[in-house]
């Protein structure tokens, strides 16, 4: 196994620390535990990122990436442009997901990663919006919050609720209707 370098060592540290607090909670978040998931000699994670704020800082900012890179190309129908963003969310990157839930918690209680949780949602929110205005929702920014939260309920859901007992087609399914109703309705401004 070839040991990464650089940007990608960067990347390769965020996550496994990803993967630890999906599978492990934020007790399991050490750096040592980073070093062995990622198959880094030891100190690896300390060298780059020196404090624990600083690792779980990486952990968003890593996670927030992977949202903006994958998001699908503009042009595509809106609804199945949105249905596609929480399915394909849910389905590739669970881990992601269970780790956001418990950072986005943890982040309640230290303001440095609130700001940065805060500063990634207005940049997924702004996404969001212009995807909005693009298909003639009055005032896209606003509608853009409450998208954004029924979508992460809907993940949090497939996470960690009742949906998570669910197909995948069903979720998706259940996606769909949720994401065909609230754009009609944003549409007609209710």
């Amino acid at each position: 196994m070839t040991v990464p370098r650089g940007a990608d060592r960067q990347d390769a540290i965020a996550d496994a620390a990803i993967h630890l607090v999906a599978t492990r909670g934020l007790r399991g978040l050490t750096h040592r535990a980073v070093d062995t998931e990622a198959g880094l000699p030891p100190g690896s994670t300390s060298y780059y990122l020196r404090t624990r704020n600083a690792l779980l800082t990486a952990c968003v900012r890593r996670m927030l990436a992977r949202d903006v890179t994958g998001m699908p190309p503009p042009g595509a129908d809106p609804i199945e442009l949105m249905v596609a963003m929480v399915a394909g969310l849910a389905r590739q990157r669970p881990d992601d997901l269970i780790a956001r839930y418990e950072l986005s918690l943890e982040a309640s209680r230290q303001p440095e990663l609130r700001a940065t949780i805060d500063e990634g949602g207005r940049q997924l929110r702004a996404m969001l919006a212009q995807l909005l205005d693009g298909i003639g929702v009055p005032d896209p920014e606003a509608a853009a919050w409450p998208a954004a939260a029924m979508m992460d309920g809907l993940l949090y859901d497939r996470v960690a609720g009742a949906g998570s007992t669910l197909s995948p087609a069903a979720f998706e399914a259940g996606v769909r209707r949720s994401v065909t109703a609230l754009i009609g309705g944003l549409r007609d401004g209710r």
